[in-house]
C-alpha cells in the first residue's frame, strides 16, 4: 500500500478536480525538508589513527529532523447563555411546583409577583387540551389576549391557527389533534414591550409546572423570548433552527413567532420547514 504522499501523487488533474467539486479536501502527510549537515555540526571526520579505507565505508550518519509541533487547537466557543438575575422568590405564590390545573390557574390569576400585575386586564394562563400531545410556547400577551385572556389572538393568533391546521391540529382538537398553547409570561407587558429578565425569571415557574403536568411529545417554541426562556440560550433563532433542543426531557423545535411572520412573509418557508421537523418528532395525523 503507497502512503499518503504516494496517493496524492497519483492524482491526475482531473481526479482533483472531482474531489474540489464534492468539498474533500485532499490530506497527505507533509513531506520533511532534508537536514543539511550545518544544521547538525559538521561530518564527523576519521580519527587520526583510523585507516581511511575503514573510514569511508562507515554508514553516513543518521540526520534527524526536528519533532512537528502540532497546531494548536482553539477551544469551541461557547453558547451565549442567559443571565438569570437575581428575584424575590417569596413574592411568588408558594407551592407552585405541587399545584394541579386549577390550583395553577387560580395562583397565576392572583400573582402580583413583578410589576406587570399592576396594568393587567386579564391574566393568560393559557388554552386548549391539557391531555394534548404537542404544546406551543409563545412570549407574552399583546393587547388583545390581555382582553380577552387567550394566548395567541388576533392576527398573529390567526396565522398560527393555519399554521397549526395544515399539519392537522387545532387548539380545540384533543389528544394526537390537539394542541396545548401558553405564553412565558401570564401578564401583559406595558405597550406591548418585550418582557424583561426579571419578569421571566417571576413568571417561570408556571411554565415549568405547566410542562410537567402536560408532560408532551413536542414543544413548538415560537419566539426569542420564548426560545431563551426555554433553551437559556441568547443565540439567534436563525441558528437554532432545524435542530432539536431538549426543555424538561422534551424535545424543542424552535420556529419564529408568528407576529413576526407577519411581518417577514418571506420566512414563512422557513417556518413550515419547522412544523416538518416537529411532525417528524412530535408526530402528526395530517387528515382531520
Amino acid at each position: 500500500m503507497s502512503d499518503g504522499r504516494s496517493f496524492v501523487a497519483d492524482l491526475d488533474a482531473r481526479q482533483r478536480a472531482m474531489l474540489a467539486e464534492m468539498g474533500v479536501r485532499v490530506w497527505a502527510p507533509k513531506a520533511v525538508a532534508p537536514v543539511e549537515p550545518a544544521d547538525l555540526g559538521e561530518r564527523a571526520q576519521p580519527a587520526a589513527s583510523e585507516d581511511p579505507a575503514h573510514a569511508a565505508a562507515r554508514p553516513e550518519p543518521v540526520r534527524v529532523a526536528p519533532p512537528v509541533q502540532p497546531a494548536p487547537v482553539a477551544p469551541a466557543p461557547a453558547r451565549p447563555s442567559v443571565t438569570v438575575p437575581a428575584v424575590d422568590v417569596a413574592l411568588r405564590p408558594q407551592g407552585i411546583d405541587q399545584m394541579d390545573w386549577d390550583g395553577l390557574r387560580a395562583a397565576v390569576a392572583g400573582c402580583q409577583a413583578c410589576a406587570l400585575h399592576r396594568g393587567r386586564t386579564n391574566t393568560v394562563f393559557g388554552t386548549g387540551d391539557v391531555s394534548a400531545d404537542w404544546m406551543v410556547v409563545g412570549e407574552a400577551p399583546g393587547e388583545n389576549e390581555d382582553l380577552q385572556g387567550e394566548p395567541f389572538v388576533g392576527a398573529a393568533g390567526q396565522l398560527l391557527d393555519r399554521m397549526l391546521q395544515a399539519v392537522g391540529r387545532s387548539r380545540q382538537g384533543q389528544g394526537a389533534q390537539g394542541v396545548y398553547i401558553a405564553n412565558v409570561l401570564k401578564c401583559r407587558p406595558p405597550a406591548n414591550r418585550n418582557p424583561q429578565p426579571p419578569e421571566i425569571a417571576q413568571c417561570e415557574p408556571f411554565l415549568v409546572r405547566q410542562v410537567a403536568m402536560l408532560r408532551p411529545r413536542l414543544i413548538l417554541a415560537m419566539g426569542r423570548f420564548a426560545v431563551q426562556t426555554l433553551l437559556g440560550s441568547t443565540e439567534p433563532i436563525g441558528r437554532l433552527r432545524g435542530t432539536v433542543h431538549h426543555y424538561q426531557g422534551v424535545p424543542v423545535v424552535v420556529t419564529y413567532h408568528p407576529a413576526y411572520l407577519l411581518r417577514n412573509p418571506i420566512d414563512k418557508r422557513k417556518a413550515w420547514a419547522d412544523l416538518c421537523l416537529a411532525m417528524d418528532i412530535g408526530g402528526t395525523p395530517l387528515r382531520r
